[in-house]
């Protein structure tokens, strides 16, 4: 105690060699959730698609482990702590072996899986559920981007099966190119009257290309705001470099995109994933993840914390 009989303060004190008192040290960020990745093995059931020369980078096993390796110097400061894992192609067998290999891995804290949305949703969801890891299926995604009807998900038996998805306590990953945008954007407006949270994918794959028209962004500008406005809608940003092909990006427009979208959706609303192993067609984990983060420097800490992961936990529930 001072000679003056003040208490001193209690936790701040120097250890005894002068220091003087001590700042409480702030809180370690959150741990980032890679909230878009995919595994797979060119051998399984529907993963042709790898064999086309334009996947010649991709066409190989990927395993969680090689993600580990990939994501091993983490992000914004933050360790890899969690993942979602996404579906690559329509088939149930897919949706059951990420389910079981999510159960035996703790770094895979959810899985959005395939069911077929014309058909008996709530008895696929079931077969799904009563299998190893069947408690880490958190959403559900089609690959509406290669539906030849543009407006394929606002046909009547899909938004049956949207709302199934909605009773079933689980999210929709929405994968649209520029074709299917308007109708993608009206059918999450519809499927959030009945509860239904619609995730889009990618950004809604925006064009960034370098060489792209000067006004290229302007449409999906417009749609994607139209999404932001629909109430409990999230976006993933992942995947926007992932198809840029030999022209590459426009530095510019990358940035013009992410800034759109934290106008729009707010970073409470945004996730950050890496579309990983995708991206390396065109970059790395750790090049779209520097590149976020850089973007992102400004931010407030706690916005950060939900772009990186927070609006992941939340948008899918994870408990892991």
């Amino acid at each position: 105690m001072p000679a003056d009989g003040t208490p001193e303060p209690v936790g701040v004190h120097g250890d005894g060699d002068g220091g003087g008192f001590q700042q409480p040290s702030a809180a370690p960020p959150q741990p980032v959730v890679d909230a878009h990745h995919h595994l797979w093995d060119p051998a399984d059931p529907g993963q042709d698609w790898l064999a086309a020369p334009e996947h010649a980078a991709i066409d190989r096993t990927f395993t969680a482990d090689d993600l580990r390796e990939a994501a091993a110097g983490g992000v914004d400061g933050r360790p890899l702590g969690a993942t979602v894992v996404v579906q690559s192609v329509c088939t149930l067998e897919e949706s059951r072996a990420l389910l079981a290999t999510a159960a035996a891995d703790p770094l895979l804290a959810g899985v959005v899986g395939w069911v077929d949305l014309t058909g008996d949703v709530v008895a696929q969801l079931e077969q799904l559920r009563s299998g190893p890891g069947g408690e880490l299926l958190v959403g559900v995604r089609h690959l509406v981007q290669g539906e030849a009807d543009p407006a394929w998900v606002l046909r009547d038996d899909v938004q049956r099966g949207l709302r199934a998805l909605a009773d079933a306590r689980l999210v929709f990953d929405l994968l649209v190119r520029e074709p299917q945008r308007a109708a993608g954007v009206e059918g999450a407006r519809r499927a959030a009257e009945h509860g239904l949270v619609a995730v889009l994918d990618h950004a809604g794959k925006p064009d960034v290309r370098r060489g792209a028209p000067t006004d290229a962004l302007d449409g999906w500008t417009a749609q994607v705001r139209s999404l932001a406005a629909v109430e409990g809608s999230v976006c993933k940003v992942s995947g926007v470099l992932s198809e840029v092909g030999d022209a590459g990006w426009d530095d510019d427009a990358v940035h013009r995109v992410l800034d759109v979208l934290l106008d729009a959706f707010g970073p409470q609303r945004l996730a950050f994933g890496s579309d990983w192993p995708v991206c390396l067609l065109t970059s790395s984990w750790k090049g779209w993840a520097d590149l976020v983060a850089e973007h992102a420097a400004q931010l407030p800490s706690a916005d950060r914390d939900a772009l990186f992961g927070g609006t992941a936990r939340r948008a899918y529930r994870l408990t892991r």
